[in-house]
C-alpha cells in the first residue's frame, strides 16, 4: 500500500454466534472483533480452524447479523445482502446447465441488463481471466482451477466495490493453486477491487496480501495485523520461496497462528 486510504469496511466491536433452533444451542464464533478493511487493499484473514473466518464473510455480505457491535460500509450500517459486496466460494458455485458466458452475465442478467450487453461484459471479464476460448463450454467441460477462475469473472462482471473470497483454492490441486495465486493477483492489478480473502494456508495469505489478520481460536479475536512490505513486482513463485523477505514474514505469521498464547 502506498497511501492512507479510506476504510472500506469497518468491524467495531463485533460478536457473531450461530443459533441452532433445534437444538437450543449457541456457538460464539467471533467476538468483540475490530477491524478496517482498507479502501482499495488486499487483506487475507488467517487463523486456527473454528475461529469464525467464514462466518465473517458471512456478517459482512448480510447474512447474519452481529450479536453485538457493528459493520459498516462506506460509514453506513450493513442490513442485509447487497450487489456491492460479491463473494466467491470454495464449491464455485457455478450453474451447471448454462455456459461459461451465461454463468459469468447470470448477475448482470438479474439487474435487467440487456443481452447484448451483459454478453459484452461478461466477454470483457472472461478475456481478463484469460477464459475466452472458453465461453461457450459447460462447467463440467472445465478443470477445478477453471471454475475457479470462471467464478471470480463471474463475480468482478457484477462490479462489487468489494470481493471476498471463501478459502477459494483450497479444492485444487498444489501446482493449480499456484498459478491461480499469481492469477488473482494479475486480473487484481487490472482491475483493482478492496478483497477480503480468507485461507487456511500461511504461505497463500502472505503472498496475496497487503495485510494479514491473525484470528485467535474460536470465538475469534484479533490477534495482530501484519503488514507485507514485500512489493507487488516480486510476488512470483519461481523466486518468491527463496526471499528472505518473504520466509521471514511466513515465519513471523505461522508462529502466531500455531502459538495463539504467546
Amino acid at each position: 500500500m502506498t497511501a492512507i486510504r479510506e476504510p472500506k469496511i469497518s468491524i467495531n466491536g463485533v460478536t457473531l454466534v450461530h443459533v441452532n433452533e433445534e437444538r437450543r444451542q449457541e456457538h460464539l464464533a467471533v467476538e468483540d472483533l475490530s477491524l478496517d478493511i482498507v479502501e482499495g487493499e488486499f487483506l487475507c484473514v488467517v487463523g486456527p480452524s473454528g475461529c469464525g473466518k467464514s462466518t465473517l464473510i458471512s456478517a459482512i455480505a448480510g447474512f447474519m447479523k452481529p450479536r453485538t457491535g457493528g459493520i459498516t460500509m462506506n460509514g453506513r450500517a450493513i442490513e442485509k445482502p447487497g450487489a456491492d459486496r460479491g463473494v466467491v466460494f470454495q464449491e464455485y458455485a457455478l450453474l451447471p446447465w448454462k455456459t461459461v458466458l451465461d454463468n459469468v452475465a447470470i448477475g448482470l442478467k438479474y439487474r435487467g441488463i440487456a443481452k447484448p450487453e451483459r454478453e459484452r461484459v461478461a466477454r470483457e471479464y472472461l478475456a481478463m481471466a484469460r477464459l475466452s476460448d472458453a465461453a461457450e463450454k459447460y462447467p463440467h467441460e472445465l478443470s477445478g482451477g477453471m471454475r475457479q477462475r470462471v467464478a471470480v469473472a463471474r463475480t468482478l462482471a457484477n462490479t462489487p466495490e468489494i470481493m471476498m473470497m471463501d478459502e477459494p483454492f483450497a479444492a485444487v490441486d498444489a501446482q493449480t493453486r499456484l498459478t491461480l495465486q499469481e492469477e488473482l493477483l494479475r486480473v487484481w492489478d487490472e482491475h483493482p477491487i478492496t478483497v477480503l480473502f480468507i485461507t487456511h494456508s500461511v504461505e497463500e495469505a502472505v503472498f496475496l496480501a497487503d495485510r494479514v489478520a491473525v484470528l485467535t481460536p474460536g470465538p475469534g479475536r484479533l490477534r495482530e495485523l501484519v503488514q507485507i512490505d514485500i512489493p507487488r513486482e516480486a510476488r512470483h513463485w519461481d523466486t518468491i520461496s527463496t526471499d528472505t523477505r518473504f520466509l521471514k514474514l511466513r515465519d513471523h505469521v505461522m508462529k502466531l497462528v500455531r502459538n495463539p498464547s504467546r
